[in-house]
């Protein structure tokens, strides 16, 4: 079964740590909801569940490359690694863009940093959390101390409203 499992995944997903981080993420999820059930039924327990783990990769890739896209464009050359909402460009030491290009990328920070604040507090938390910080679901919901169910559903609402807010003060997503 593992072996098959890990063949389906690889075909999904393209990449072998990815499929079997799948893999793994299914089986973990199999035993400890259904470690109970006869043993009859884990072959169709696990591949329901292998479906949905599956599908659950696809959707957070979708909304982390959004949020990268997004974020690397607000990246400076001499530091990739760090905070794009503190990395301004600074005109000591890297080579200043268009005075238009640095407007623009201030009023996106300054955008983006207010959609954050008004998004309410559980959801900005999972936001940060799952996109920012790149916590899976099962280490949000225990930094968050709620289910995994919650943090699915604070971060898809965050999303929502954060491109809907970023929309209305005219920066568009990706």
């Amino acid at each position: 079964m593992e072996h098959r499992a890990y063949k389906q995944a690889l075909f999904a997903v393209r990449n072998e740590e990815s499929a079997l981080d799948i893999v793994q993420d299914a089986m973990i999820k199999l035993a400890e909801k259904y470690g109970d059930n006869p043993a009859s039924e884990y072959p169709m327990l696990f591949q329901r569940i292998l479906q949905n783990t599956i599908r659950d990769f696809y959707r957070r890739q979708k909304v982390r490359n959004t949020w990268t896209t997004l974020f690397s464009s607000l990246q400076t050359s001499e530091n990739e690694d760090g905070d794009p909402l503190e990395n301004i460009s600074s005109t000591n030491n890297s080579t200043p863009g268009t005075p238009d290009d640095e407007l623009e990328q201030s009023r996106t920070i300054a955008a983006i940093e207010f959609a954050l604040t008004k998004l309410p507090a559980r959801q900005r938390e999972a936001f940060l959390l799952r996109y920012w910080e790149e916590l899976d679901t099962a280490e949000t919901a225990k930094a968050m101390g709620c289910s995994e169910g919650s943090v699915k559903t604070h971060c898809s609402r965050a999303t929502q409203s954060l491109a809907a807010t970023l929309k209305a003060q005219g920066v568009e997503l990706p």
